[in-house]
């Protein structure tokens, strides 16, 4: 068989001269028809605005986050855009080398489009068969980055519309401003956009001071940022890292030796590089002030709001509310009690009959706290706890919940009688009462215990928080008296001119409640909560500093006797089991609070404070109801007070006791009657008693003196 070769026939073909034409012409045509095309895809890849203006980067200010910094200057969270800018010559000279080297090593040399890279990334695209790597230069990706506009799909179109604006960015820029857009606006995971906010958040530090394994770290990002995640993939981000410092090493950023020191360097990351996640109601309580002030720019100019909130004291605060919470629950309320059943639904139970995570709700079916502390003399919010989880309720106990007081309320009572010159020896009847409120059915008030026990002085009847004590000596004052005392110390909410206020039941605001008590802690004055310290602007400029409101309520002398007879209650009152009984606070951290419990059991409290701190602790359901038999706020609430305050003074140094007014007189005094004691009372019902002079007692105790000869003190 004769194979006949097909080459032949086409060399004799093509030597016909009409045959090279046709191809020939056909080949130019086609050349022609690409390189029209190109042309067209060329000058109309940006027509009809496609491409953004890049006049528009002249005066680009990147949207940047508002920061919320604690008092001490950690980073606690921020909202918004996560970004802060820093100029290039402020970050570390490691950080701009390790980017160089990974993403464009020739950027000082080429013109915005790296040359020598696109052939070589077309050599593989064709070799391939498909888009193997790319080759955008740094100046090329910054629109990408910058301009919402630009499409992230790998399209020729968009590769096309990227040199051209790479181009006139080289035109119009110098190559330390690209740079800097470029360092401060690439996005780094975990949130972070920029290098400087990526630092903050992996390293706990400034880019500035980050060193030559860190720089690399943050450079190994932007290819994958959720895989070389240094937290999530430590491994992987490693590798990566030093495949960084091996190109910074063969681009003469580094010697050999310096690179292999630095890629035996250990992967430190922060593992927590802000606080988020703490403090969220005391956040949004502060975003909601900020809001009112700024409205939407709020989120976008870069604010820094330093506020005055101590980290490690809302620690302590969440730990001890959440602890004390979860004691109850169990019902194995303290050592020396029999276990007590909690008849509701824990908050364990809660969440294992939940399908999938829970949802955001404004009332939730389990116990709920807050928790407050403020420093006295500023009435700056050291801490603020407004729930279990903020992510399941953003309802904010501490600041919105409308609760009764209960006997938290009754200082306001004894102040009352402080103010008209009543001493602490005035007598009291405790016993029956019944009264007319509001034409109905008379209201008969008892005793959290149910007994009533005689005659008793003002200082005993609020150590022992004698319901009976306090509506008597209210009747006395009258409800008005109260009211205006309560107004005097800060609170806002209506109170009814019933006599029940007197053993709170007239709802409150936590914050407000507390804030009433700084006046006790600082003999007589009283501040307002205050959780901003200032607001700055991006050039450091102040955009709001609030004043701290203080307020005389009462003088020294007057004031010091109510908070002795405070002190009274933490070391021989209603809250002493919990404060000072199992060693808690020791004694030589002075001191005074008040217990607090509505009659149906559903609001537990207790409010405590030292000469330079005030905290307090509400407890109780969202929806009103009983939480457990015989509910006290000595059992309840302050456990988780006094467990607060032995954890914040373990580390603060401990404040000297409140310094007696030297004009105040003594006297003894007969505890059942309030007259100058006798030899005859008997030793365990008397006590020596201070006074404003002139209020002291001037007679002697009737009932004990009977083989005394003097009846009166002249």
């Amino acid at each position: 068989m004769i194979m006949v070769s097909p080459v032949k026939p086409l060399i004799a073909l093509w030597r016909k001269p009409r045959t090279r034409t046709t191809v020939l012409f056909g080949t130019v045509s086609m050349l022609g028809l690409g390189l029209g095309v190109a042309w067209g895809s060329w000058t109309r890849a940006c027509a009809g605005n496609a491409c953004p203006s890049i006049a528009a980067l002249e005066d680009y200010t990147p949207v940047q986050s508002v920061k919320f910094y604690a008092a001490d200057g950690r980073l606690i969270t921020d909202l918004g855009e996560r970004r802060t800018v820093l100029p290039l010559a402020e970050m570390s000279p490691a950080i701009p080398a390790a980017f160089l080297a990974i993403e464009d090593k020739r950027f000082y040399q080429h013109n915005g489009i790296d040359y020598v890279r696109f052939l070589g990334a077309l050599r593989r695209v064709i070799l391939a068969r498909r888009y193997a790597e790319g080759f955008s230069t740094i100046t090329m990706q910054l629109p990408r980055n910058i301009f919402d506009r630009v499409s992230r799909k790998k399209t020729i179109r968009r590769k096309i519309r990227e040199v051209l604006m790479a181009l006139e960015i080289e035109r119009t820029f110098s190559k330390d401003r690209i740079l800097e857009l470029y360092l401060n606006q690439i996005y780094l995971g975990g949130g972070a956009n920029g290098v400087e906010e990526a630092a903050q958040r992996y390293f706990g530090k400034s880019s500035s001071q980050v060193n030559v394994a860190e720089a690399a770290m943050l450079a190994a990002l932007p290819l994958r940022p959720a895989a070389y995640d240094p937290r999530r993939h430590p491994d992987a981000a490693v590798r990566r890292r030093n495949v960084v410092l091996n190109l910074m090493r063969d681009q003469e950023f580094l010697a050999s030796e310096e690179a292999e020191r630095w890629k035996a360097y250990p992967l430190q990351v922060n593992t927590r590089g802000d606080y988020e996640g703490v403090a969220e109601y005391f956040v949004e309580w502060v975003r909601q002030q900020l809001y009112a002030r700024l409205g939407s720019n709020l989120y976008t100019e870069g604010y820094r709001v330093y506020t005055t909130l101590d980290l490690d004291m809302q620690i302590a605060a969440e730990r001890a509310l959440e602890d004390q919470l979860q004691v109850i629950e169990s019902g194995n309320l303290r050592p020396d009690l029999p276990h007590r059943d909690f008849p509701h639904q824990t908050y364990q139970d809660y969440l294992d009959s939940l399908e999938g995570p829970p949802p955001l709700v404004e009332t939730t079916p389990y116990l709920q706290g807050a928790f407050i502390a403020l420093d006295a003399e500023t009435g700056s919010v050291w801490a603020m706890v407004g729930g279990r989880n903020f992510r399941e309720s953003r309802f904010n106990r501490a600041t919105q919940a409308a609760r009764q007081p209960g006997s938290t309320f009754k200082p306001f009572v004894y102040a009352s009688a402080i103010r008209a010159d009543r001493p602490p020896s005035h007598i009291i009847v405790d016993g029956p009462i019944s009264i007319m409120q509001n034409d109905s059915m008379p209201w008969e008030p008892r005793n959290f215990e149910d007994d009533y026990r005689g005659p008793m002085t003002l200082r005993r009847g609020l150590r022992q928080s004698r319901n009976l004590v306090a509506i008597r000596l209210g009747q006395e004052l009258g409800v008005s008296t109260v009211k205006g005392e309560a107004l005097r110390f800060g609170l806002s909410t209506r109170i009814p001119d019933v006599p029940s206020i007197f053993i709170g039941s007239a709802s409150v605001l936590p914050l407000e409640m507390v804030s009433a008590y700084t006046a006790f802690a600082n003999l007589g004055v009283h501040t307002a909560p205050l959780g901003v310290l200032r607001v700055e602007d991006v050039e450091g400029n102040i955009v709001w500093q609030p004043q701290v409101r203080r307020d005389e309520v009462m003088d020294p002398e007057h004031m010091w006797l109510l908070t002795n007879m405070l002190e009274d209650v933490a070391n021989r009152g209603t809250a002493y089991t919990a404060v000072r009984a199992i060693g808690k606070v020791p004694y030589d951290i002075p001191v005074g609070g008040k217990t607090g419990t509505t009659n149906d059991g559903t609001d537990v409290w207790f409010i405590g404070f030292t000469p330079e701190l005030v905290a307090g602790v509400w407890i109780g359901f969202d929806e009103p109801q009983k939480i457990m038999a015989n509910s006290a706020g000595g059992l309840l609430a302050a456990p988780a007070w006094a467990n607060f305050i032995n954890e914040v003074y373990s580390r603060r140094p401990r404040p000297e006791g409140w310094q007696r007014p030297a004009n105040l007189v003594t006297r003894e005094v007969d505890n059942t009657t309030g007259y100058l004691a006798t030899p005859f009372c008997p030793r365990a019902e008397t006590h020596w008693e201070w006074f404003i002079p002139g209020t002291e007692p001037r007679e002697y105790c009737p009932v004990h003196s009977r083989f005394w000869g003097l009846s009166s003190v002249r």
